[in-house]
């Protein structure tokens, strides 16, 4: 017997009325996961199509695995250079495994048992956005974030971000940024943006003062971001090729421009995701980079902010989120350079904050809906002056 034959025969004990009708949501969630729906809409029009949301949620994952794999490496890498380990490729693979895997455990059981409890309460059907919301989080936050901390910040992101909404496609602001906001302005000492873990030490802990209070190779632990904003980078050793590669410190998911671009290619060649956003929020980094190196806010070349700390996994992976982001084709222009601009001025003139990029996709996921109101408004406007010109 097939699984999909295992499935018809037990269906019915799961249905309204049957035994345990009661856990129809979750079995339907199980059987969509797996299966694509055999339900069709009954009226009105539609389009049929083999993609639904699960299969565009699991593309989305799909460009985020480059990421995700660079990150458990580079966890490995930088403990074994800081400790001077020198361990091979699969031995930093597999410390890397050790760390990130409970990241996900944690923020997987939390979060899909806060969805699966409210769609049972509510007789709703499992929502499937938590699928990349749980698979981006751990990606966003510094590998030694305490685990009970990213627990209390994913049933926060869920429940008061997504839930309270009506869930998946009802939520304003990226639950996965709300959860990394969270952590920020309730755990800051763990998420300032500027110290980060490097192989097992961290702000805070004995060890991080090693033998003559001298820190282990050099390593001070602190990301590129805020190494230009506070020392320079070449106090740290950090070129445009190791942020360009990745081999740096930084949060998982966020420091190699090649996996992040692996990514953004899949979600452009798939249509999951808005090219346009992507470009524009590049453009006005790139705006904002130059006006403050011509200004002399920085000495950093303009394109060094895209390659430094989470701007480009931002404006391809969350800036373009499509529940959140502005939804007309001009809006999307407005929408994601507003975005590129917010965040590196947050970078250049905000001291207290090395990253920027966080708050600016927040602040635009609150005026994306204004900014599709104001180009609609605009565009009806210019129709009425070109139709009244005919008549």
């Amino acid at each position: 017997m097939n699984v999909r034959n295992f499935i018809d025969r037990i269906k019915p004990t799961f249905e309204k009325g049957g035994k345990l009708g009661f856990l129809h949501s979750t079995f339907d969630a199980f059987e969509t996961f797996m299966f694509v729906p055999n339900t069709v809409t009954r009226k009105g029009s539609h389009i049929r199509d083999c993609v639904d949301i699960k299969r565009v949620m699991i593309i989305m994952v799909l460009a985020l695995v480059p990421a995700f794999l660079f990150g458990i490496w580079n966890t490995g890498y930088q403990h074994s250079v800081a400790y001077q380990m020198n361990w091979n490729f699969w031995q930093m693979v597999w410390y890397g495994v050790l760390k990130i895997v409970p990241l996900y455990l944690v923020t997987y059981i939390v979060g899909l048992g806060i969805e699966f409890i409210s769609a049972q309460l509510r007789g709703h059907e499992v929502n499937e956005g938590y699928l990349v919301t749980g698979f981006i989080l751990p990606l966003i936050v510094p590998v030694d974030v305490p685990l009970w901390m990213l627990a209390v910040a994913t049933a926060f992101a869920v429940i008061f971000a997504k839930e309270v909404f009506g869930g998946t496609g009802m939520n304003i602001w990226n639950p996965a940024l709300i959860a990394r906001a969270f952590l920020f302005f309730s755990y800051p000492s763990k998420m300032s943006g500027d110290l980060v873990w490097i192989g097992g030490l961290s702000r805070g802990n004995e060890a991080w003062a090693t033998t003559g209070g001298a820190l282990v190779d050099g390593f001070s632990g602190a990301t590129p971001l805020a190494s230009a904003s506070l020392e320079g980078l070449s106090s740290q050793g950090y070129s445009a090729l190791n942020m360009f590669l990745g081999n740096i410190p930084g949060s998982v998911g966020e420091t190699s421009v090649i996996a992040i671009l692996i990514g953004a290619f899949i979600l452009i060649f798939t249509g999951v995701a808005s090219w346009k956003i992507m470009v524009s929020s590049v453009a006005g980094g790139l705006l904002i980079g130059w006006l403050g190196q011509i200004g002399g806010a920085t000495d950093l070349p303009c394109w060094y902010q895209l390659i430094m700390g989470g701007f480009l996994f931002g404006s391809v992976f969350m800036a373009t989120d499509p529940v959140t982001a502005a939804q007309t084709e001009a809006g999307k222009w407005i929408y994601g350079f507003l975005i590129g601009a917010l965040a590196v001025i947050v970078r250049l003139f905000n001291p207290g904050y090395a990253e920027g990029m966080m708050l600016a996709i927040l602040l635009m996921n609150t005026f994306a809906p204004l900014i599709d109101h104001c180009v609609i408004e605009c565009s009806l406007k210019a129709k009425a002056r070109k139709f009244k010109k005919i008549a």
